[in-house]
């Protein structure tokens, strides 16, 4: 009877240490959705703007320790690309979950949704679930300015709320972080917003939200 006990000792303190282990070597959140916008409509404050509210959030939940970049485009003459202000990851969620192990993945560039973005998966910073499509309000809608491939709008056309400056003039392209409505499946671009004040947005599925990537 000693011996048996012996053993079930041993086995349930060996589970116990890989349990504790597991949690200890959870991967740090690098990627999140805002589980508030700046407020303001689609005037973020610019990019710089854009990114010191990833910072902020995310230095509340305990991950400031990171460059945080907002995932937005810019255009005209110096227009920016979103993909190109992220770094190169992996990033996961505030459980841990990997989104994507690189900036191809992320964006499909060798096979289109190898990325982990849907719903349950595209927390806020806190690990929340943002609502989507057939919940009230709806909040899918998410700010990127971008086409899917992560890239600056082409044309004269502003779609990304005269740089992420503007509340009353422009409209922005929005993705969907559920995957669901809008006519197609993505994450970063599925339609332009009914305008850019914080009232527009939120009559078309949105709430100003936008994503956050650890760059470093």
């Amino acid at each position: 009877m000693s011996k048996i006990f012996t053993i079930f000792t041993i086995i349930t303190l060996s589970l116990a240490s890989t349990i504790v282990l597991a949690q200890e070597e959870q991967e740090p959140m690098t990627f999140f959705v805002t589980s508030v916008g700046v407020g303001d409509g689609g005037n973020l404050g610019g990019l710089a703007g854009a990114d010191a509210h990833c910072q902020s959030l995310a230095e509340a939940a305990g991950a400031g320790g990171r460059t945080w970049r907002a995932y937005l485009s810019t255009q005209g003459d110096n227009a920016v690309n979103a993909r190109d202000r992220i770094g190169t990851g992996p990033w996961h969620n505030a459980e841990g979950v990997r989104i994507a192990r690189n900036v191809a993945e992320l964006h499909g560039d060798i096979e289109r949704d190898r990325n982990y973005i849907f719903k349950g998966s595209a927390i806020d910073e806190n690990g929340n679930v943002i609502n989507g499509r057939g919940d009230r309000p709806n909040r899918h809608d998410i700010l990127t300015g971008s086409n899917s491939l992560g890239l600056a709008i082409l044309g004269d056309d502003d779609r990304t709320c005269g740089n992420w400056t503007s509340n009353d003039e422009g409209r922005a392209i929005v993705g969907h972080h559920d995957r669901n409505g809008g006519g197609n499946t993505s994450w970063n671009s599925v339609h332009p917003s009914r305008g850019c004040s914080q009232e527009r947005l939120q009559s078309s599925g949105g709430d100003g939200l936008f994503y956050c990537f650890a760059a470093d």
